[in-house]
């Protein structure tokens, strides 16, 4: 951000830039302690992406009897499309029935009914809805009925939308917050410092990005969500499905207010920059009645009615990602999506009208005094509010230094504040410039009265002689004409040859454009000004890349959270302890591995599983299974189990009570033939 300030004398400016630049370290500084101190003492835990957090059958266990449906349960409210969750056989068919639906009414469910009939095996339930965040998730568990089985379905826990998709839709998502920036940063810039056909070529190409981005991401949303990939983007059931949706509602209210801004910036650009033209030229003439009326008077309503206006309009730009992305879930969302709002304002009056004013001192246009200390004051203001809304969505998403150090949010957070200290150091850069510039100012004031002298003199005495020579190049153009016309028969004289005239025009506008810029390169100070200017406007794109990665991201507070809900799929908080034991009777067809399962794995009333499986991981029975359990630390042992044959190598028993926790050793007997038998040993962790 150039602190940039233009006072009459050269010790004021550095005192002024002196002080501004105290003050934005001291505040700084003490945000910075802040959000150590946040970080520190976190907070409840607050959702985002939606998580799973139970399932019923839950995740791993084996079932008596097939179920009627599936039951997904979830941190947040989820979204369900028709293929939102997907049950499979052992081979890959489906065996749900129907559309999945929410139970009850609760939107953090999801619930699919199944066919009656459904054989033993293990069965893979595959999920993929849309958080309230607006962001796909998706994921897979499994459940057996009988005993387990082998399974040829895989899916991914994790899995993105199709690659083409997603890439299209990260860069469709940066090009939105671009183009926001652009529009509002340079309109601000023209309404409030300066305007010129530079600035309003910024405004009006981030209206068309933000346009443009906006209207490909509704085409891109329905195969962002539901996987179908890219030949899915102009399916109109599928818009109207997005439409229905909080982001596509969102999106559709974007390009909504897009149409109200384009008004803003005809009027903006079109009547009060004519009117303001016309107020400094009278004031440049001298006419203070005419200035009078023109700036307190007409313009100074048109102004009124552009900041109003234009504010709704921007406001209501920025509430279209507050309202549907991480700010509208989650911890304090009343207060969190204003303070988004107020973030992405920020963002956009300092980026855009950082932008401005690079391209504004590339392009060598004259940026007077007045303008640049607006532009000044504003990107201080936009600087501390974004610290201050910064910390608070930092504190909201973070939470914790495991979640900052330990998480990707969290790392992809630590870098964007390290691009923005690299801001901060090219600022002071840029206010060195400023000084210099300042000093600059100022012995050109002290020169100013005699070089006002000596320009008018010099005018005055190009005037007369511009006008005795042209008295004699009309004299001499009158005859030379007549006998030009008697010799070709053609009228040579340019001020009636349009052709000539144009391109006299376009050579005198080269020269000047040519001058301008050596004049422009030819002073060091206002180079380096326009250098370091134009590297804060490289490192704010790069900035902006970064918040749009970390607005697709999961937050690190959710994350951190997650495995904890993960782990907790009943209410004891206990999954089934289950251990796998090989044997091998010695006969041709007596090895294989035996599934032991305890259900929860407390101290206290307990039901047991046994599962025999041949090496193909077929079910298999045998003629007799045993079962004890023995706590040898405690001296407790062995209990005897009776088992009870349930189906083809399925054994259970309800009635196991285990007296206390820890280490139980499983004795299990398995025998084959009359004569063919093992016992194996293992230990099992039960929690007290």
């Amino acid at each position: 951000m150039p602190s940039l300030t233009f006072p009459t004398s050269a010790g004021a400016a550095r005192t002024t830039v002196s002080l501004t630049a105290r003050r934005l370290t001291a505040v700084c500084a003490t945000l910075l302690a802040a959000l150590l101190c946040a970080l520190t003492v976190g907070a409840n835990t607050a959702s985002a992406h939606a998580t799973l957090t139970s399932t019923d059958p839950r995740d791993g266990s084996v079932v008596k009897a097939a179920p009627s449906e599936v039951t997904l349960n979830f941190s947040e409210g989820v979204l369900l499309s028709d293929d939102s969750v997907r049950v499979l056989d052992p081979k890959g068919k489906r065996v749900d029935t129907g559309k999945p639906g929410h139970v009850d009414g609760k939107t953090s469910t999801a619930a699919i009914r199944l066919h009656s009939g459904l054989p033993d095996g293990t069965f893979t339930v595959a999920w993929k809805v849309v958080s309230e965040d607006s962001h796909p998730v998706n994921g897979a568990v499994t459940f057996s009925i009988g005993a387990p089985s082998k399974t040829n379905v895989k899916v991914s826990k994790g899995g993105e939308s199709d690659t083409t998709v997603g890439t299209l839709y990260g860069i469709g998502r940066y090009a939105a917050y671009g183009g926001f920036a652009a529009l509002l940063g340079a309109s601000v810039f023209a309404g409030v410092c300066r305007s010129s056909r530079s600035v309003r070529k910024i405004a009006v190409g981030g209206w068309v990005t933000l346009f443009a981005a906006t209207l490909a991401l509704l085409l891109l949303r329905g195969p962002y969500t539901d996987g179908k990939g890219i030949g899915a983007v102009f399916d109109l059931g599928g818009l109207g499905d997005v439409l229905a949706t909080k982001p596509g509602a969102a999106m559709l209210s974007r390009l909504l207010l897009l149409g109200a801004a384009a008004v803003f910036l005809a009027v903006l650009f079109g009547t009060y920059t004519r009117r303001t033209e016309e107020a400094e030229a009278a004031k440049a003439a001298g006419d203070d009645e005419s200035y009078a009326e023109l700036d307190h008077g007409r313009r100074q309503d048109l102004a009124f009615g552009l900041g109003f206006g234009g504010t709704v309009v921007a406001v209501g730009l920025a509430a279209t990602w507050a309202m549907a992305e991480h700010a509208s879930v989650g911890l304090q969302k009343e207060l969190a999506m204003p303070v988004d709002v107020v973030h992405l304002l920020a963002v956009g009056v300092w980026l855009g009208g950082l932008a401005s004013l690079a391209v504004a001192l590339r392009a060598g246009e004259p940026v007077g005094r007045t303008a640049v200390r607006r532009f000044s004051r504003l990107a201080f203001g936009s600087v501390v509010a974004l610290v201050l809304t910064g910390l608070y969505q930092s504190w909201r998403q973070v939470g914790s230094w495991k979640a900052l150090t330990g998480t990707e949010y969290g790392k992809w957070l630590l870098v964007k504040v390290g691009l923005m200290a690299v801001l901060v150091g090219i600022a002071a850069v840029s206010r060195r410039w400023t000084r210099r510039l300042m000093d600059a100012a100022e012995n050109d004031a002290e020169t100013g009265d005699e070089a006002a002298d000596a320009t008018t003199k010099a005018k005055v005495t190009a005037a007369a002689s511009a006008g005795r020579a042209g008295r004699t190049a009309d004299a001499d153009s009158g005859s030379a004409g007549k006998g030009d016309a008697s010799e070709d028969g053609t009228d040579t004289d340019a001020a009636d040859d349009p052709v000539r005239t144009a391109q006299l025009a376009r050579q005198r506008a080269a020269i000047d454009k040519t001058a301008t810029q050596r004049k422009r390169d030819a002073d060091p100070v206002r180079s380096g000004l326009r250098r370091s200017v134009l590297a804060e406007t490289v490192v704010a794109v790069v900035l902006l890349a970064v918040a749009t990665v970390l607005s697709g991201t999961q937050p690190g507070r959710a994350e951190t959270g997650q495995p904890a809900a993960a782990a907790a799929p009943d209410p004891l908080g206990v999954d089934p302890a289950s251990v796998e034991i090989p044997y091998n009777t010695g006969s041709k067809s007596g090895s294989g591995k035996a599934v032991v399962m305890l259900d929860p794995a407390l101290a206290g009333d307990n039901t047991l599983h046994v599962f025999l499986l041949d090496r193909a991981d077929r079910p298999v029975d045998a003629e007799e299974v045993k079962l004890s359990l023995t706590l040898k630390e405690k001296a407790i042992g062995p209990l005897r189990v009776s088992l009870n044959h349930l189906s083809t190598g399925h054994w259970s028993t309800a009635n196991v009570r285990l007296p206390l926790g820890g280490d139980w050793r499983i004795s299990l007997t398995v025998r084959t033939s009359d004569i063919d038998q093992v016992t194996e040993t293992k230990n099992v962790k039960i929690a007290q």
